[in-house]
């Protein structure tokens, strides 16, 4: 009896050292995710990422235009303003001219009223307002109006440069967070797998001798082959790392062409060509909605900054969800 009552402790000793431990002797296949579930699980959340950090880079791209807009606004809400108030002074100082010499306790608080619908509105109580230049008076109108177009185009364009900032926070929090779980399954690896799923990523295809490109096209093409074998950085865009559309923007740059740094962006900067129509230094787009590119060597391949595991390399046209292509410049 006794024997049996420790053969149960024993058993149960080691049902719970299993279940606190989360896993059981590494033999066991339930122990260790195989190397291929890993890079499908790993693959999957730098898409996730890169979906994040393409839309990342756009909300970049459409800051800066909307910045320079604000910046803009303000200046023509200034000007608006200076006009404003100029045809303000005109009718205080009519008012004055006409009233010259007799009570002026209304008129006096009328001229010192700062704000525009105060002054109107004492402007409208005064007996003195029927003799007014009517064209005067609606000139300040006009102005008052104009301003308060301005000053709320400026403040309407302020509230979505914050809806985008706060846009920009949340992905750059989904980047953060698919890379960290990518890199913990990787990390949950022993040494051995994790060097050969490295070196499954990095691939095996081979670079050609040379490329047919000419002109433009031959600078952006021998730029970005330059960097294969560079790693891939979210938001990056040279010299030492890249992520897809700051490889094709640098490269591209290089030629004297300027592009976006955004995959969704480039895809409108160009000419649209068919699969049959591509050249090297065409540039290509995957998933939908887009957010990947890169750049077409030639002999059905590609050049581009894939992931952080597999970096700047050359891998087939096909070899992603394909969507379309654009010839810059």
């Amino acid at each position: 009896m006794l024997n049996g009552r420790k053969s149960l402790i024993t058993v149960l000793a080691s049902a719970a050292l299993i279940t606190s431990v989360g896993m059981i002797p590494s033999g066991s296949a339930q122990a260790q995710p195989s190397i291929t579930d890993v890079q499908h699980r790993v693959d999957r959340l730098y898409h996730a990422a890169e979906q994040a950090s393409e839309r990342y880079n756009q909300i970049h791209v459409q800051l800066e235009q909307m910045r320079g807009d604000v910046k803009a606004l303000r200046a023509d809400e200034a000007s608006q303003n200076q006009r404003t108030e100029q045809a303000r002074q005109v009718v205080a100082d009519a008012i004055v001219q006409e009233y010259e010499g007799d009570s002026l306790s209304a008129v006096g608080q009328a001229v010192v009223s700062q704000d525009p619908s105060q002054f109107v509105s004492q402007l409208s109580t005064m007996s003195a307002f029927n003799s007014l230049q009517t064209s005067r008076y609606a000139s300040y109108v006009t102005q008052t109006k104009a301003l308060a177009i301005r000053q709320d185009a400026t403040q309407s364009q302020l509230d979505k440069v914050a809806q985008l900032e706060k846009a920009a926070a949340s992905d750059k929090a989904t980047i953060d967070k698919n890379l960290s779980d990518a890199k913990e399954l990787l990390g949950n690896l022993q040494a051995d797998a994790r060097q050969r799923l490295t070196e499954a990523s990095r691939g095996s295809t081979p670079i050609p001798a040379d490329v047919p490109a000419s002109g433009r096209a031959a600078i952006a093409v021998h730029f970005a082959m330059a960097q294969i074998g560079k790693p891939y950085v979210y938001g990056a865009a040279g010299p030492g790392a890249y992520d897809c559309s700051g490889l094709t923007m640098a490269a591209w740059g290089a030629a004297g062409v300027g592009l976006s740094h955004s995959s969704s962006a480039q895809y409108s900067q160009g000419t649209h060509v068919s699969p049959s129509q591509l050249q090297p230094g065409d540039l290509v787009f995957y998933y939908s909605p887009i957010s990947h590119v890169g750049m077409y060597i030639g002999h059905g391949m590609i050049v581009n900054a894939e992931n952080p595991s597999a970096g700047i390399k050359v891998t087939g046209l096909y070899s992603m969800p394909f969507v379309g292509a654009v010839r810059p410049g």
